[in-house]
């Protein structure tokens, strides 16, 4: 197929792109490349011949309805967003203008693209649109885990310009008639994630002989879902879900953040000791807790299992000690994220090539 990826150079976009050019998938990904946007995420495929590189604003209206024209896609398959819970308790705008306006105005491109079409091609378009299941709120500790049906109670402002990205998507099939699917996952880990999560952030501080900051009592529990797991989700749904469901994905890995975090540790524990021999996990610290911070996440997946034949491969600990070995192996990607050369030094290649 013929692929848009919106926020294709972000953490999750860029893992999704390497997936489906190996799947035999062209791709066009277009970045505004915000701090999130790492193009050294993509140099694994950027010669490939069926990879295209376009920077630019999916709030551009203008600048989507050109793009589409261009690329001619099969499917859309949009990432792009602002994703940091800290970050829109500090700054809601950019979340508002991102993940609402820019989903808007995606949507309004999609649609004038989608019209245009006939017969098959227009048959077989399909947008999807990936979300988080930060939208439903927060779980307590007996309660069933999100599915589909749940009912929306975002308590941050990521969460709820992601609900109203959701919103917007689904009336644009129910108005429209643009065949949308929405995916709602659970936590993503793996390569290439930018070190302001939980996950680099303490491999970072491990390496670094820092104290490993943990939110209140460590208590939050999340569903860890492997990125290269999610990326073949998102593939099956475009092509075998159906237009107007929704399919939430997820790990089967609820933890709380105090036992990931001491997994981790005792990981590097073993691939990295401390010099002076003492434990990862003594540098442990419990500081004052975010916001509104949801107490429980956890994905029934059992939707995407039947129709899109999907599951995920990796469990608790084959995900995250290839997540380990892969930070350790890749000291210059992360000397780059830490220097902020990595905004910097890979653009004027990729776009010369792409």
């Amino acid at each position: 197929m013929r692929i848009l990826v919106t926020g294709g150079a972000g953490f999750i976009g860029s893992n999704l792109v390497r997936w489906l050019i190996a799947q035999g998938h062209t791709v066009t990904v277009i970045d505004k490349l915000t701090y999130a946007g790492n193009l050294a995420s993509l140099s694994e495929v950027v010669t490939h011949p069926r990879f295209k590189f376009l920077q630019g604003d999916i709030v551009d209206g203008t600048l989507m309805r050109q793009v589409m024209l261009e690329v001619q896609p099969e499917a859309v398959m949009h990432l792009a967003a602002e994703s940091h819970v800290d970050r829109s308790i500090d700054g809601p705008g950019e979340f508002i203008s991102t993940n609402i306006q820019g989903t808007f105005q995606l949507l309004q491109a999609a649609l004038g693209y989608w019209r245009q079409l006939t017969g098959a091609a227009k048959d077989n378009f399909r947008f999807l649109h990936v979300s988080t299941d930060e939208v439903f709120g927060s779980l307590s500790m007996g309660d069933q885990p999100f599915t589909e049906t749940t009912a929306y109670d975002p308590h941050s402002p990521y969460s709820a310009s992601k609900a109203s990205s959701d919103h917007l998507v689904r009336a644009w099939m129910d108005t429209y008639g643009l065949p949308v699917i929405v995916t709602n996952c659970s936590n993503n880990y793996g390569p290439f994630q930018f070190p302001e999560k939980l996950i680099p952030v303490v491999i970072l501080k491990c390496l670094k002989g820092e104290p490993i900051p943990v939110y209140g009592k460590g208590n939050n529990i999340r569903d860890w879902l492997y990125v290269e797991d999610h990326a073949r989700a998102l593939e099956a749904a475009v092509l075998r879900g159906k237009p107007g469901r929704t399919y939430c994905i997820g790990g089967d890995n609820e933890r709380t953040n105090l036992d990931l975090v001491k997994h981790l540790c005792q990981l590097l524990d073993q691939f990295r000791p401390r010099a002076d021999g003492k434990l990862h996990e003594t540098a442990i610290t419990f500081v004052t807790d975010r916001p509104g911070h949801d107490l429980r996440y956890a994905i029934d997946a059992s939707r995407a299992r039947v129709e899109l034949g999907w599951q995920p491969q990796e469990d608790f600990h084959s995900g995250f000690k290839k997540t380990v070995l892969w930070y350790l192996e890749h000291p210059e990607w992360i000397q780059g994220i830490l220097s902020g050369s990595y905004r910097l030094e890979r653009l004027g290649q990729i776009s010369s090539q792409s």
